[in-house]
C-alpha cells in the first residue's frame, strides 16, 4: 500500500528522507520503500510519524481528511 501522505508531509515540513530515516531509526532506502508502497509500514512507525507531524494516522492512512490532530 502506497501513503502518498507521508511524501507529501515529508516535502511540507522541508525533511529529506534520510531525516525521517533517522527519525524511525531505519535507512533512507528502507524509508523510501514506505514512500513508494514496496514495504509496509509498522504501526509504531505510524506512530511516531503522526506525533512528529501533529496529524493522526487516519489522515496519514487515507482514512481522514484533517490533516491537524484534534486535541481534547
Amino acid at each position: 500500500m502506497k501513503f502518498k501522505r507521508i511524501k507529501d508531509l515529508r516535502e511540507d515540513n522541508d525533511k529529506l528522507q534520510k531525516d525521517i530515516a533517522n527519525l524511525l531509526g531505519i535507512s533512507q532506502q528502507y524509508y523510501s520503500e514506505y514512500e513508494s508502497g514496496k514495504r509496509t509500514i509498522p504501526i509504531q512507525h505510524l506512530i511516531t510519524l503522526a506525533n512528529y507531524y501533529n496529524t493522526s494516522i487516519d489522515y496519514i492512512v487515507g482514512l481522514s481528511n484533517l490533516k491537524e490532530k484534534k486535541t481534547s
